[in-house]
């Protein structure tokens, strides 16, 4: 019977080319592909879609006509009704992806299984594509976790994320601009109002940043946004340090807020 050998060097130089050029495996379904994402996972699950600019959740098309007293929507000023009527303190919100197959499974992955890589090299260049055509002189900072969350889980994934949309778009990054002065627990289960309360002067601006946020337009950077808690609580406390505005940008928006 004929022997089976290891292939050789030039076996593995061929093999090696070619895993350099097919530039790795899908996130999704382990194709191979180039940018960790391929084209029809894609189109599949990335597609962009018009979202409001004030919550990101998906707009109706056509879109509904303006309230009367209501500020004109203008290019790139799409918002729904509640947040016409009810404007949040940010001036637009940037998500990637609706929260739900594959990204619930993929963004768990990154935020509790130590899966940095290939995940928020994937999803941070994601995020920036869609922010990018207004980022220009945007200052970032990430939702900071908690000292004894971050202890546990090693690094912040926020962070994660935002250094990396920072670098694609040429944008300056801190990750200590904001941090969490008290560990307010899981939010999961909690509703609207209690979440609201639960993250009532949790976030302070580090004083020794405080001359970078000043006068500033802030991108605060998340991997979901659900009631929007965290992120008014965050907004809050750059509002009241003089950032002169602050945008939302999330990789998933979940389907009700």
């Amino acid at each position: 019977a004929r022997r089976l050998t290891a292939p050789g060097a030039a076996a593995r130089a061929v093999l090696a080319r070619w895993r350099r050029q097919a530039g790795g495996r899908c996130v999704v379904c382990r194709g191979w592909c180039e940018g960790g994402l391929c084209r029809h996972c894609e189109a599949r699950f990335a597609f962009e879609r018009p979202r409001c600019d004030g919550c990101a959740l998906p707009l109706p098309l056509p879109l509904p006509l303006p309230l009367p007293g209501a500020r004109a929507q203008g290019a790139g000023d799409a918002r729904c009704v509640r947040c016409r009527l009810a404007p949040p303190p940010w001036s637009r919100v940037v998500a990637g992806v609706d929260y739900g197959y594959p990204w619930d499974r993929l963004l768990a992955d990154l935020k509790f299984h130590q899966r940095l890589e290939p995940l928020a090299a994937l999803l941070g260049p994601l995020l920036a594509r869609l922010a990018g055509a207004r980022a220009g002189g945007v200052r970032v900072v990430a939702v900071p976790l908690a000292r004894e969350r971050l202890r546990e889980r090693g690094y912040n994934q926020s962070w994660e994320l935002a250094r990396r949309l920072a670098r694609a778009l040429a944008l300056e990054a801190r990750a200590d601009a904001l941090f969490r002065v008290r560990d307010t627990g899981h939010q999961l289960g909690l509703q609207r109002g209690a979440r609201a309360a639960n993250l009532e002067g949790a976030f302070v601006v580090a004083p020794r940043h405080a001359a970078w946020v000043r006068d500033a337009r802030i991108a605060l950077v998340d991997d979901v946004l659900t009631t929007g808690a965290t992120a008014r609580a965050a907004v809050r406390a750059l509002r009241g340090a003089g950032a002169r505005d602050v945008q939302v940008w999330v990789v998933a928006r979940t389907p009700e807020g």
